[in-house]
C-alpha cells in the first residue's frame, strides 16, 4: 500500500470518527432531554454563549499556567475525570439498570470507571479514539440541547473567530498544543496510517517545539499544528521540509513532493468534532421542520445540512493541512456547519430570520 493510499484511508477514518460523534450525539438528544440534562434554564438566552466563551478563555489560561509551572498532572486528572463523567452520562442512558446500588446503575458506573482506568493504564490510540467518540457525542448532545439556534450560531461564530486569532495571531494555542500532546488524553483523535502504529511506543505525544521564524509565523521546527478554541488539536502532521514557516516553498520543493504523505498517524482535535456538532444537535432538537423519519436518531433537513457542511469543511481542512502548514480548524468546520444548516433550513421552508433564531 503506497503512502497516498494510506493517507486517503486515514482521511476516510477521520470522517467516520466525526460521523460517529455526530450520529451518537443525535441518538442522545431524547434520552438526555428526558433525563433533564439541559445545562441551562433558558436555552434561548444568547448570553449563554458569552458565558461558555468565558469558560473557554479561563480554561485555556489555567492550562497554559499548569504547563508553565510543570503541573501537567492537573490537566490529565481533569480530562480523565471529565471522560468518566461524560461516559457515565452516556452509559446510564443505554446500559439497562439490571444491577443497581440505591438509585445508581451499577453496570453503567462500572463501565464509566473502566473508561477512566483504560485512559490511565493503557492510552493506546484506539482507547483514545473510542473514549473521544463517547465523550464527543455526550458533550455535543449536552450543549446542543442547552443552546437554542441563535446562541448556538453565536457560539460557533465567536469560536471560529477566536480560533483564527489564537492560531494565526497570538499563537498561544500552538503553545498549548506543545504541552498537551505528551499527556495522551482524549483531547485528540488519533488516526494511524499503518496497522503497526502504536501511539504509546511512537513518542507521538512528545511535541517538538514550534519556534518563531522572526515574522511571527510558526516555523517547521516541530510538528505543524492547528488548534480549535478549547485547546484541542486539528490535524497535526510531521513537518514538510519543502514548506517554511511562512508557507513559502524552498527551491528543492519538487524533490520532496511526496514527503508530506510519509506520516505514521494523523491527529485531529476532539473539539473540532464537538463544536460544530452542537449546531447539528440544536437544529435537530429545536426545529420541527423537514423531519426525516430515521430510526434511533433525531434528524431533520437543517441538522442534516449542518452535519454534511461540517464534513465538507473537514475535508477542505485536511487537504490544506496535508500540504504541510498549520491551519485553524473552526473557521472551516463551523463555517461549513453554519452554511449547511442555513441551506437545509431554507430547503425546509424556513425564512432566514427564523433559521437564525429571531
Amino acid at each position: 500500500m503506497n503512502d497516498r493510499t494510506r493517507i486517503l484511508g486515514a482521511v476516510g477514518v477521520t470522517v467516520l470518527l466525526f460521523l460517529g460523534v455526530q450520529l451518537g450525539a443525535l441518538a442522545l438528544i431524547e434520552p438526555f432531554y428526558e433525563s433533564e440534562r439541559q445545562a441551562v434554564e433558558n436555552p434561548e438566552d444568547p448570553t449563554n454563549s458569552v458565558v461558555y466563551f468565558g469558560i473557554i478563555l479561563a480554561a485555556t489560561a489555567l492550562m497554559l499556567a499548569a504547563f508553565k509551572f510543570d503541573q501537567q498532572w492537573l490537566i490529565r486528572a481533569l480530562i480523565v475525570g471529565v471522560s468518566v463523567m461524560l461516559s457515565w452520562f452516556v452509559f446510564s442512558e443505554f446500559v439497562p439498570p439490571t444491577v443497581t446500588v440505591g438509585s445508581v446503575n451499577a453496570l453503567a458506573a462500572l463501565a464509566a470507571a473502566g473508561v477512566g482506568a483504560a485512559l490511565l493504564l493503557y492510552p493506546e490510540w484506539y482507547v483514545i479514539d473510542l473514549t473521544g467518540m463517547l465523550m464527543g457525542a455526550g458533550a455535543a448532545a449536552l450543549f446542543g440541547i442547552s443552546f437554542g439556534l441563535l446562541p448556538a450560531l453565536l457560539l460557533l461564530t465567536v469560536l471560529a473567530v477566536y480560533d483564527a486569532i489564537s492560531v494565526y495571531g497570538t499563537e498561544h494555542m500552538l503553545d498549548l498544543a506543545e504541552g498537551v500532546m505528551d499527556l495522551k488524553i482524549p483531547v485528540v483523535l488519533v488516526i494511524p496510517t499503518t496497522l503497526s502504529y502504536s501511539y504509546l511506543e511512537s513518542g507521538a505525544g512528545e511535541p517538538e517545539t514550534l519556534e518563531s521564524d522572526g515574522d511571527g509565523a510558526a516555523s517547521d521546527g516541530g510538528a505543524d499544528r492547528s488548534l480549535e478554541a478549547d485547546g484541542e488539536m486539528d490535524p497535526e502532521l510531521k513537518p514538510d521540509p519543502s514548506v517554511s514557516g511562512d508557507g513559502t516553498e524552498d527551491a528543492d520543493a519538487d524533490e520532496d513532493d511526496g514527503e508530506e504523505l510519509e506520516r505514521d498517524a494523523l491527529f485531529i482535535g476532539l473539539g473540532d468534532a464537538v463544536i460544530p456538532t452542537i449546531l447539528v444537535v440544536s437544529a435537530a432538537f429545536f426545529l420541527e421542520v423537514g423531519t426525516l423519519g430515521l430510526p434511533w436518531i433525531a434528524l431533520n433537513l437543517p441538522a442534516l445540512g449542518a452535519l454534511l457542511g461540517t464534513i465538507v469543511g473537514l475535508l477542505v481542512l485536511m487537504y490544506m493541512v496535508l500540504k504541510g502548514r498549520a491551519h485553524a480548524g473552526l473557521p472551516l468546520l463551523n463555517g461549513g456547519a453554519i452554511g449547511g444548516y442555513l441551506l437545509g433550513a431554507l430547503a425546509s421552508g424556513l425564512s432566514i430570520a427564523t433559521a437564525l433564531g429571531f
